[in-house]
Formats: structure tokens, sequence, C-alpha cells
């Protein structure tokens, strides 16, 4: 195999938890319609609109790759049922987006990253919606790619395939971290890439379908640069 010249990450639940973050952003949103939109609050509760969500993606599967729009639509369809002024659901969408993106990184982020952004190119390929730039960690990424920005999602091989471009990089010369087995690792490889689990104990006990083989399984970022050092490229003058 080619030594690695790149590595990239999936973000939500690899960077950071996101659960917690989401149940957050909702109950900071809730506590903002009971004040400004107290006919929405009334009417409908997170899980009601979580719901309604769903109940949309299903019915859109275009929303499946910009949760962001779904989330947009579903508070406008709320905001006209009850008779508030749907002007204010960007407002909205503020007040979830900052919490959203209010995320508390796993300990082996920064200190990993910032040893291997010095030796390898990194990048980021997400389906979701977090911006890097407001959490503060773009400074480490070369290139990163959102599937609502790209317009296909992961496991689609060409949003792998384009990070790879952006960075300029073979597929074979990268390598693609993520917790998500179908997601993350049978996508970068469909996509030529190799893929590495990263199966975080405080996640729940996810199982590696029979027909994958990862090219290697991670309980941590530090294992994963401990797996990188005898892959990655060295420099000539290194």
């Amino acid at each position: 195999m080619p030594p690695i010249k790149a590595v990239l990450f999936d973000l939500d639940d690899t960077l950071w938890p996101i659960v917690p973050v989401i149940m957050r952003a909702e109950r900071l949103l809730f506590d903002w319609l009971r004040e400004h939109a107290p006919a929405v609050a009334a009417s409908y509760s997170i899980e009601e609109m979580r719901a309604r969500r769903v109940a949309l993606m299903k019915a859109e599967p275009r929303y499946a790759i910009n949760l962001a729009a779904l989330r947009h639509a579903v508070l406008s369809e709320v905001f006209v049922a009850c008779g508030e002024n749907a002007a204010s659901v960007d407002t909205a969408m503020d007040i979830f987006n900052t919490a959203r993106n209010q995320v508390k990184p796993y300990p082996d982020v920064h200190p990993v990253l910032s040893s291997l952004c010095r030796r390898v190119a990194l990048g980021s390929v997400s389906n979701g919606v977090a911006d890097l730039g407001a959490i503060g960690m773009s400074h480490y990424f070369s290139a990163s790619i959102a599937a609502h920005q790209f317009g296909s999602a992961k496991p689609d091989p060409a949003i792998f395939r384009a990070a790879c471009d952006a960075l300029r990089v073979d597929p074979a010369e990268a390598v693609y971290v993520g917790d998500d087995p179908l997601l993350d690792v049978e996508g970068a490889q469909k996509a030529g890439l190799r893929g590495v689990w990263l199966r975080r104990a405080d996640l729940p006990l996810r199982s590696m379908p029979g027909h994958l083989q990862p090219d290697a399984v991670c309980g941590s970022l530090h294992d994963l640069d401990e797996w990188l050092g005898g892959h990655i490229m060295v420099a000539p003058d290194a």
C-alpha cells in the first residue's frame, strides 16, 4: 500500500459527542420559542417537532443531506400553522446553530490533530452541519467538505474522492477515520481510501458487519496516531 499523505475525519461522534450538543441546542431553541413564538411552544413539544422532521425527511429524502434545511422547513411549517411570524424562523435557527457549534471535543482531539497537521494533510468529510470555523478547529484542516454543500452524502464514494482531490492526493494515499461502519469505513473503502473505525467507549456499542474489514480499529485518536506512525509518508528532509 502507498504511504499515507492525508488523513480525513468524520466530525460528529468522532471528534466530539453530538447527542448532548443537539439536546442542549434544542432546549435553548425551545426556551427562545416560549418567549418569542409562544403559540409554537404551546402547540409543539421538542419531541413533536422531532417527529415532524423524521416524517418530512421520509417524504422528501433530499432533506437527508441537509439537516439544517430540514429543521428550518419544519419550523417554518409550525410557525405558519400557529399564526406566528415566519420571518422569525431565521432568528430561531441562529439560536439553534450557535448552540449546535458549542461542542466539547474529546480530550485527545486537540493534541492529536495539532501533531498530525504538522506531519500530514488533514481534511474532514461530514454529513452534518458543524461549522469548524465557529467551533475553532478549522485551522487543522486543509479541506472540509459537508454533504449539504457538496450535494451528496456519505457513503457516496464521490464525496470522499472530492476531499482527496481538494487535498491533491490519490484515494490510495488517504485514510478516513469515523465512528460509523457503513457510512465511514465502507464508504471510504469503496472510494479507494483506507477506512479506520474509531470505536469510542462512550458511544453506543456498534458491531462491524461481517462483510467489512476495517484497515484499523482504534479506541482513541492516540491509538490512531500510533497506527499512523508506520504508514505516514515522511518528507525527504525530515
